[in-house]
C-alpha cells in the first residue's frame, strides 16, 4: 500500500502538529510526514519535527529576491516529496494563488471557530475567541476547510461545535477549542488518507464514514 505523505506547515508551537505525530505514531492515523516546514525559524513546530526524526525546514519569503521565487521553492519540495495532502497547521502566512492552484484540493486548515463566521483576515489565535464571546455565540468549536485564494473561505469539510459556557473568557474558550482541534484534525487527514473525501464544486463529502 502506497504511503499517504503530508506536509505540515506551521508558525508556532505547533501543538496540532504534535496531534498528528501522535495518532500516527498510536496507529490511529495511516499517514507519513514526510515534512515540516516553517516561516519562522524559532517555531517550537520545527523542534517537534527534529525530535520525531521528521524532515524539517524554515522557508521565509525574506530570503528570496521574490514571492514568485519562494512560491517556486516551496512548490519544487513539495513535489519532491511527493507530497499528498498539504496540512496548514497555525501557519501564519496567506498561501499565494499560485501555490494553492498547483495543490487544488490537497490543502487543509484549522480553524478554531464555527466558519463562515469568525474567519477572515486577523481571525487568529485569540482574537477568534474575543470575537466568539463579544458576539454573545451559543457555541464555538472547530471547522477544518480547504485553502482558496482567500483567507478561511474554502469549502468546509468537517465541523465540531462545543457550548460557549456563561462564565467562559477567551483563554478558557481557546484551551477547550484546542483540545477538540487535536481531536478533530488527525481525523480528517485520516478521511484524505483512507480515499474517503469527495469533492464536487463547492461542497465536500465524506464516504462511509460512521462518525
Amino acid at each position: 500500500m502506497k504511503n499517504f505523505n503530508l506536509a505540515v506547515l506551521a508558525s508556532g508551537s505547533g501543538t496540532n502538529l504534535q496531534a498528528i505525530i501522535d495518532a500516527i505514531k498510536k496507529k490511529k492515523l495511516r499517514a507519513r510526514i514526510k515534512i515540516v516546514i516553517s516561516n519562522n525559524s524559532d517555531a517550537y513546530a520545527l523542534k517537534r519535527g527534529q525530535r520525531n526524526k521528521i524532515k524539517t525546514l524554515h522557508l521565509s519569503q525574506k530570503r528570496f529576491a521574490s514571492p514568485k521565487e519562494f512560491d517556486h521553492k516551496l512548490v519544487s519540495i513539495l513535489k519532491k516529496e511527493k507530497i499528498d495532502l498539504i496540512a496548514l497547521a497555525g501557519y501564519m502566512k496567506k498561501l499565494s494563488p499560485s501555490v494553492v492552484r498547483k495543490f487544488r484540493n490537497k490543502i487543509i486548515n484549522i480553524h478554531p471557530a464555527l466558519l463562515p463566521r469568525f474567519g477572515g483576515k486577523g481571525m487568529y489565535g485569540i482574537h477568534v475567541h474575543e470575537a466568539v464571546l463579544k458576539s454573545k455565540a451559543k457555541t464555538s468549536g472547530v471547522s477544518v476547510h480547504l485553502v482558496d485564494e482567500k483567507y478561511d473561505h474554502g469549502s468546509i469539510i468537517f465541523q465540531k461545535e462545543i457550548p460557549v459556557r456563561d462564565s467562559e473568557t477567551a483563554e478558557s474558550l481557546q484551551k477547550r477549542v484546542l483540545k477538540i482541534e487535536h481531536q478533530v484534525y488527525p481525523y480528517v487527514i485520516g478521511l484524505f488518507a483512507q480515499n474517503k473525501i469527495l469533492i464536487k464544486g463547492r461542497k465536500v463529502y465524506i464516504k462511509n464514514s460512521g462518525r
